[in-house]
């Protein structure tokens, strides 16, 4: 097998959400997600402690993109606004494969409560990296939680709505939902 070839992670990734979709999470072993991605298994467990990984390999880059644009984001920007920055920032790294997986996944995920309980807790660590980013700025606690809160349904909506195009740009459709939610909190009253 050719482990030292590049992509290993990737491959991995490919791989389980392929045979989780043919086969189902729970009948999918680590031999069968490492002979499909052409590595060994000591390979496999050099990127990922266990087969729930693979589903929030990403979580933790995507956090850490999320806090770096709002961050980054004008010292004037309003705490939506700074989640916006965050919103461009963490879509930047989404390519044509985090597309083209979507679908897949979505159904890993729906078919396993195992899975489902990861990525309901990969969503909370990616609310909680916007919500410290936001108090860093100064937000207060209320509003950051608030504003992360709609910043992770805009990017799941975004996302959504992304992986049923051909489209390269997730931002155009992350910052779009955004703005749909921003736009229902005003009819709230």
């Amino acid at each position: 097998m050719a482990r030292w070839e590049p992509g290993a992670r990737d491959r991995l990734v490919v791989a389980a959400v392929e045979l989780f979709t043919e086969q189902g999470y729970d009948a999918t072993t680590v031999a069968q997600i490492a002979e499909r991605a052409g590595v060994t298994k000591s390979t496999f467990f050099r990127h990922f402690p266990d087969k729930r990984e693979l589903l929030v390999a990403g979580q933790e880059t995507l956090s850490r993109l999320l806090a770096e644009g709002i961050a980054g984001a004008p010292a004037t920007a309003t705490p939506i606004e700074a989640v916006a920055a965050g919103l461009e920032r963490a879509s930047s790294a989404m390519g044509p494969m985090n597309r083209d997986l979507g679908p897949r996944l979505k159904a890993a995920v729906a078919a396993s409560a195992e899975l489902q309980e990861r990525d309901a807790l990969k969503s909370v660590g990616m609310a909680a990296a916007m919500t410290r980013a936001l108090l860093d700025r100064g937000v207060p606690e209320v509003t950051a939680a608030l504003a992360a809160e709609l910043g992770l349904l805009a990017f799941k909506r975004g996302y959504a709505a992304w992986t049923e195009t051909d489209e390269d740009d997730l931002a155009k459709f992350a910052l779009a939902a955004l703005e749909e939610l921003r736009a229902a909190g005003a009819t709230l009253r």
